[in-house]
């Protein structure tokens, strides 16, 4: 352990009185902040300021922007210097209960989310051995079912919206199987996942719910395992407890599901109006694996974590004082000309953007490939089963959700042929 690793829990406290807000900070929120092109925004930030620079997020709290991707990489490699535990935030003074951003910064006891050191290896080991059991060929079987019931649903109908009525089905159903939940219990996990998502009016309620739901199936795991991510999770030789484990199946949900169906979501999109990807003259289509690997660098699900400098240092030629929040901007990293490939020329197997973030705090191997194949499957199966399916609306119509976070569309109308179900 370095002097810079916390060694218990209490032990972390703000570092420093809230810092100055340095000059020339770029307000990040408000009209002028344009969630329409995020790619282009950064480009133009870090053209005009580097790759790193001072910027005010909501009610005007200072923080740093980090867009270039050397910088992005160095920042989430040192998970000692750049640490994800945020009660050492310097601003934490400024900021009131109701502050926006709450739910990404605000810590949350016991969540692995904010673990660090030894701790957050011990557990991020038993995510990644309970997931790197799961047969990638049984769980596209499981997907393929999955996709056929949902677009069962619509099939005969000529027109569709298929973010509320697919995209942002899939995972959740295809998760909750992997986890071991009840085949009966699927649609009820699947309803309170997503209002959990949404937000709003409810959404506390269907946490709680959801968070019982999974407390109970660690019990049930514990009593009568079975093949499943929960069972090895309850008998991994780290023996984690009840809480913790309920706790990280909650977190590979709600990661699971979001960036899944928004993946989904955006590689439909691309298809449906890009020339490139549309019906050609043969009847073929390029890969969907292309698309995707596409939509990652260019329209990441992804867009933007949080890391608090643990002392002072450099990054990007900037000085970063202890305490400081960074927003680190995988987006901007992704769009950085340094390392961004020309994906129109042979580049489609270049896969290193950081849409599943990068060093401690990434999405645990195999968690990347098991969402691929939930992704894949779900746009293959799609496009198999409606083959001439296109926009309702024209391109330009489409709506972005105005999230800082994540890089998804409202909605995604479109219209096909009407057809039986599946086998029929």
């Amino acid at each position: 352990m370095t002097e810079l690793e916390p060694t218990a829990e209490a032990t972390i406290r703000p570092l420093g009185p809230p810092s100055p807000v340095p000059p020339g900070a770029v307000r990040l929120y408000g009209s002028q902040y344009d969630m329409e092109d995020p790619a282009r925004l950064y480009g133009e930030l870090r053209e005009e300021h580097g790759p790193v620079l001072p910027i005010l997020l909501e009610g005007d709290v200072s923080a740093w922007l980090v867009v270039g991707y050397r910088e992005v990489h160095q920042a989430l490699s040192d998970s000692v210097l750049f640490a994800r535990d945020s009660r050492r935030w310097n601003q934490w003074p400024n900021i009131p209960p109701d502050w926006p951003l709450m739910v990404l910064v605000g810590y949350q006891p016991g969540s692995i989310l904010f673990s660090e050191g030894a701790a957050h290896k011990r557990r991020a080991q038993v995510m990644t051995d309970a997931m790197a059991e799961v047969d990638q060929f049984e769980l596209r079987s499981r997907c393929e079912r999955i996709a056929d019931r949902l677009i069962d649903e619509f099939c005969l109908a000529d027109e569709a919206e298929l973010l509320s009525r697919f995209a942002n089905r899939m995972p959740i159903l295809a998760l909750a199987g992997m986890f071991g939940l009840p085949e009966s219990e699927l649609h009820s996990v699947a309803e309170d996942v997503m209002s959990i998502i949404d937000g709003g009016e409810g959404s506390l309620e269907a946490y709680q719910r959801f968070a019982a739901t999974l407390g109970s199936l660690v019990r049930l795991k514990r009593a009568e395992p079975g093949p499943d991510v929960a069972s090895r999770m309850v008998h991994h030789p780290a023996m984690l407890t009840d809480e913790e484990i309920t706790q990280d199946l909650l977190i590979m949900t709600i990661a699971g599901q979001d960036p899944t169906a928004n993946w989904i979501g955006n590689t439909l999109r691309l298809m449906l109006v890009d020339d490139r990807f549309s019906l050609t003259l043969a009847g073929g289509r390029r890969s969907v694996g292309q698309a995707m690997n596409e939509v990652m660098w260019e329209e990441s699900p992804a867009q933007n974590t949080f890391r608090w400098a643990t002392r002072d240092n450099l990054l990007g030629g900037r000085q970063i004082l202890a305490g400081d929040a960074l927003v680190i901007c995988l987006a901007g990293g992704n769009s950085d000309p340094l390392v961004h490939p020309d994906l129109g020329t042979g580049a489609e197997s270049n896969h290193a953007h950081f849409s599943f973030g990068h060093g401690d705090h990434s999405c645990p191997y195999p968690a990347p490939e098991l969402g691929e194949v939930i992704a894949q499957t779900s746009v293959e199966v799609l496009l198999d089963r409606l083959p001439d399916v296109r926009l309702a609306v024209p391109p330009n119509e489409l709506e972005w959700r105005p999230s800082f976070r994540v890089r998804g569309l409202t909605s995604l109308p479109v219209r096909f042929s009407p057809t039986g179900p599946a086998g029929a």
